[in-house]
This record gives structure tokens, C-alpha cells and sequence, in this order.
């Protein structure tokens, strides 16, 4: 079996995401791969920044004899273990952490006891049920009276 090292297409229209994957050769493009080892996104600022790999397993599959497709060879060379911007990229990935403006906010999650209400209720449909039992047998006694 021979294996490829390319990029699988993820995302929306004209909003591209890419996943670097090991692949069988003879699967499609965006088909199922045998193992992700990083991605590239083209629309971060940072142009160093844009891509992340999982350097071992990428030398462990060029080890093993899988051939990386032209774009991803390139990406392989800049930021793989020996990269020419390892270093370039570590910096930008410092930089955007350090500039990132949205800072997810903490939900803490609270739980009511169901006991309380149910409790406070019980009693509160009781006297409404015996309120509702006197009132028609009061009506009916004061027209009769009144005529």
C-alpha cells in the first residue's frame, strides 16, 4: 500500500481549512485517511502561524517510505523537525496567543435541589383545591337566598 502525505480540504465555501493527513494513495482527496498529523489554515494572520504539525509522526511516516505531495512537502520543509521557520513559527504562535481579543467567558453550571419547589407546591395546590371546593358551594346557597 502506498501512502501520501496531502491535504484534506475541510471548511466552507470560500473559507478553506486544510488537515495534513496520511492517506492511501488511491483514496480521494477529502477521503478517508489513516492518520492526521496537522493542519494549515490560510486565513490566520500570522503567515508563520498558519500551520501545525505533529513533527515525530510526520518523520515517522516519511521514515516508512510515504511520499508527501508537492504543497505539503514545502510546508514539511519550512515547519517540519529541521524547518527552516521553526523558529519564525513559534514566535507568531506566541504573538496570537498574546493579541487574541476573545477570551471565552466562565459558565459555572448550578444545580436546584427538585425537593425544595415541590415541597412549597404541595401545599399551595391543597388550599387552592379546597378554596375551589367552598366557593361554588357558597354561590349557589347566596342566590337561592336572594330570591
Amino acid at each position: 500500500m502506498a501512502v501520501r502525505i496531502r491535504m484534506k480540504r475541510m471548511g466552507r465555501t470560500h473559507r478553506p481549512f486544510y488537515r495534513i493527513c496520511a492517506m492511501d494513495a488511491r483514496s480521494p482527496r477529502d477521503g478517508k485517511a489513516i492518520e492526521y498529523l496537522g493542519t494549515y489554515d490560510p486565513f490566520v494572520s500570522e503567515k508563520d502561524a498558519r500551520v501545525v504539525l505533529k513533527r515525530e509522526r510526520v518523520d515517522y511516516w516519511l521514515g516508512v517510505g510515504a511520499q508527501a505531495s508537492p504543497k505539503v512537502a514545502v510546508l514539511i520543509r519550512k515547519y517540519g523537525t529541521d524547518g527552516t521557520h521553526v523558529d519564525a513559527q513559534s514566535a507568531a504562535l506566541e504573538k496570537l496567543q498574546a493579541t487574541a481579543k476573545f477570551v471565552p467567558p466562565k459558565v459555572e453550571i448550578t444545580e436546584k435541589a427538585p425537593e425544595a419547589p415541590a415541597a412549597e407546591e404541595a401545599p399551595a395546590e391543597g388550599e387552592a383545591a379546597e378554596a375551589s371546593a367552598e366557593a361554588p358551594a357558597e354561590e349557589p346557597a347566596k342566590e337561592e337566598g336572594g330570591e
